[in-house]
């Protein structure tokens, strides 16, 4: 049958739904941002405090997505999206009722994050999955339901708190995203093939010995390390683009607009790393990127016009898009299709740590200095880490292979 089949059309109609999917779980990720000024106001807190529940929300979506990940490789991705619904819907009801800002913060760790997180990586590893012969653009597609969630949702969520105010916002989200995601996640029971090939450079490289020339223990870890610090550096805009536009009196609506800018070219450029992952391998593309987003957090540094920062925005949509998604297709190209779910959502547990420490980072880094100059600087510090972990991991596989024979 055809939903049995790899690059199918069942896999195409799939994928379709996985981007719907995306997009929805996307909403309680990028609400925190175009909250986070009116939230510090209503409870008079630092900018550090209110920063905490987007922390808190990436560290529930991280460890969410090692757990979902395993849920998905034992029982198949509609478990994990089921869970993810009422965890959802439950973190925006409780949020919205929040009367202290710890209340807030943790119902953002606790649920939405794990909701959000049902959402992510599970779908990343159940894509690859389905797909062989343009793997790199199917997971592109998937994850740039984020993104396309990412430029969707902030201007409504901002019209929305301006109408009627943030608390009502909360509870309407609560009930479209359990609705939404249930509805989506019965679609989804049919389980991936599970005796594909990870794909033509995968044994080259080591799938069953040792990937990067190292062993799998200690290549996972450096992915996860990599993963840590290119999200440190890449959460510096996206969770603080719209203060950054208060403080400089352009005022909160124009930080709406540039975040939804930076993640509507994000699209763009996940779809295009997707191609050139087809081409030069999952590692080089992460190599790319993160060149690129060096670059344009550079560029913030000199630049903090109205104009220029929203090119700015949009580069540095254009420059990092394609960064998180290369981690699905390089354990795809390096691992067994058997771990896909639990290594996958490891490395992603580990960029979403990485976004929750460098929101929080920055955060307390402006209430130092008052200023978010230094909190740029320190996203470029962690983006060379990244670079340096990507291209000694590239090394590792160019290497000659040493051919290792199992024990008669």
């Amino acid at each position: 049958m055809d939903r049995h089949k790899t690059d199918s059309r069942y896999a195409a109609a799939r994928l379709l739904v996985t981007l719907a999917l995306m997009m929805i779980g996307a909403s309680g990720m990028y609400v925190v941002p175009v909250v986070l000024p009116t939230v510090q106001a209503e409870f008079g807190v630092a900018r550090a405090a209110a920063s905490t529940s987007y922390s808190l929300l990436m560290i529930g979506f991280g460890v969410g997505g090692l757990l979902m990940g395993r849920l998905a490789d034992r029982f198949g991705v509609m478990v994990p999206l089921l869970i993810g619904a009422a965890s959802m819907g439950i973190g925006f009801t409780a949020a919205a009722h929040a009367q202290h800002i710890w209340a807030f913060n943790l119902a953002h760790g606790f649920l939405i994050g794990l909701g959000s997180s049902a959402t992510f990586s599970p779908l990343l590893a159940d894509t690859s999955l389905w797909w062989v012969k343009r793997r790199g653009i199917a997971v592109a597609v998937c994850a740039s339901g984020n993104y396309l969630g990412g430029a969707v949702w902030p201007p409504i969520v901002q019209a929305l708190v301006e109408r009627h105010g943030w608390r009502p916002t909360y509870l309407g989200m609560a009930l479209f995203g359990f609705a939404a995601m249930s509805a989506l996640a019965l679609l989804m029971r049919q389980r991936p093939p599970l005796s594909q090939p990870a794909g033509p450079s995968a044994f080259a490289n080591g799938v069953e010995g040792r990937p990067f020339g190292l062993t799998p223990t200690a290549a996972t870890v450096l992915l996860c390390l990599a993963g840590l610090a290119c999200c440190v550096a890449m959460s510096m805009p996206q969770v603080h683009i719209v203060a950054y536009c208060g403080d400089l009196g352009y005022g909160p609506a124009r930080g709406a607009e540039m975040l939804s800018l930076m993640l509507a070219c994000g699209i763009v450029s996940r779809l295009a790393s997707g191609l050139i992952c087809d081409r030069i391998g999952g590692m080089r593309t992460l190599i790319l990127g993160s060149v690129l987003q060096g670059v344009a957090l550079l560029l913030f540094l000199p630049f903090n016009g109205l104009v220029s920062l929203y090119v700015i925005s949009a580069l540095f949509g254009l420059f990092q898009g394609g960064i998180v998604p290369s981690y699905a297709i390089i354990v795809r190209e390096h691992f067994p299709a058997r771990e896909a779910g639990a290594r996958v959502g490891a490395v992603i547990m580990c960029t979403m740590l990485g976004m929750a420490l460098g929101g929080w980072m920055s955060g307390k880094i402006f209430d130092v200095t008052g200023s978010y100059q230094a909190a740029f600087v320190n996203g470029i510090a962690w983006n060379l880490l990244n670079l340096a972990i990507a291209v000694f991991l590239l090394r590792g596989t160019l290497k000659p292979k040493r051919i290792v024979h199992a024990p008669a």
